[in-house]
């Protein structure tokens, strides 16, 4: 069950299935859209992933001749078109809607009673429409009215369910393995291959016994890296790290750099490898033993760069891995960009629209990927 509810958010053909057969056309439909995008000191949009992810959803439902009630939540920006959630004036324009009519409704934080999860609120949300649609992945970890109180009200409230298909492999990347600990363990319970990078690897590493300089290393967690590795081998999981870094000697876009192993590495008077640098990428090998592991897979699930990728210098690794996965999904892989970083990469090399599923929510990615209930999700009647 831990990717049945991905699809509905960020699917394309998976979503289809579920709508058809679900009784919308013709109907109003309540979509909870995430649109809190970030903007800058001039109110201008600077990333507007979530509102193109929640696109898809719209047109398909507005195709099938279904009035489509929005309902966001935007910081504290105003919005236009509705202005208001709930009551008889927004019943109204709904009412007025034609078959394939959108409405956005007013910021529905402005209203105490959405985070409260009022089930007098929630309830009015559902009188503006007979079918419920959660569009909002990024808000589904949270127990609030438009997410999770409304699907009370309103059936069907919609999600789609697979199984992912075997062989299934997992890229675990980011900087600290205390972050990805829930993630990993819960992981290596369902994946065949597990692959790891980022600054997290050098836990691993030195858990191991190897040299890493002054590459980041959680010393508290060694214990832990070491226990992480048993259990990946008693469950047959096949990990991997990364055998070659790319070392700067500095932590900036414009240090010098080389590359090194594990063996390279330790042998600092042979090699020059000084303990002040640090690994901060991926090398060729390790690109190369990475994509032939992901090339005998079904099923992907991204979470987390391999290095620094915000630095050119060193994002070969995860902007490898981006063109490896959008190839794979074209020959009929399932690839899932499970949020955070991994989106931000797959957006830079504009390669977004070739993945199978792009999660648009960080922490409730990563709370889904841990195996913990999702509010929003459990409220689903397909759930």
């Amino acid at each position: 069950m831990m990717f049945s509810f991905l699809l509905i958010y960020y699917g394309d053909e998976e979503k289809r299935w579920n709508f058809e057969g679900s009784g919308s056309e013709g109907k109003e439909v309540f979509v909870r859209v995430d649109l809190n995008v970030p903007l800058d000191d001039n109110s201008n949009i600077t990333d507007d992933t979530r509102i193109r992810a929640a696109v898809p959803t719209i047109k398909y439902l507005m195709g099938n001749g279904s009035r489509v009630v929005l309902c966001s939540h935007w910081a504290a920006q105003k919005v236009v078109m509705a202005n208001d959630s709930i009551g008889e004036e927004v019943q109204k324009l709904v009412a007025g809607l034609p078959e394939g009519g959108v409405l956005l409704l007013e910021n529905v934080r402005f209203y105490k009673e959405e985070e409260k999860n009022d089930p007098e609120f929630a309830k009015k949300l559902a009188a503006l429409a007979d079918v419920y649609v959660n569009d909002a992945f990024g808000t589904a970890h949270r127990a609030h009215a438009s997410t999770e109180g409304v699907a009370k009200y309103l059936k069907p409230s919609v999600a789609a369910v697979a199984n992912p298909k075997k062989p299934f492999a997992a890229i675990v990347g980011g900087s600290k393995v205390s972050t990805k600990i829930g993630v990993i363990e819960s992981l290596l319970s369902t994946v065949d291959i597990l692959l790891l990078g980022g600054g997290m690897i050098f836990t691993f590493y030195k858990a191991q016994g190897h040299s890493v300089g002054s590459s980041l290393v959680e010393e508290d967690k060694l214990d832990l890296a070491t226990s992480l590795m048993e259990k990946a081998k008693a469950k047959g999981v096949s990990l991997l790290l990364p055998p070659m870094w790319l070392l700067p000697d500095k932590f900036a876009p414009d240090a010098n750099s080389k590359l090194t192993t594990c063996e390279q590495f330790a042998d600092s008077a042979s090699h020059g490898n000084p303990d002040g640098w640090m690994g901060l990428d991926v090398g060729p090998d390790s690109i190369k033993t990475f994509s032939e592991a992901l090339d005998t897979t079904q099923t992907i699930i991204w979470n987390g760069p391999m290095g620094v990728f915000e630095f050119e210098k060193f994002a070969a690794g995860t902007e490898a891995v981006a063109k490896q996965l959008a190839e794979l999904s074209g020959k009929g892989v399932t690839t899932i960009i499970g949020g955070g970083d991994s989106v931000a990469a797959v957006e830079k090399v504009g390669l977004a629209d070739k993945m199978s599923h792009i999660s648009t929510g960080g922490g409730a990615s990563l709370e889904l990927l841990e195996g913990k209930p999702l509010p929003g999700v459990l409220a689903l009647d397909d759930a």
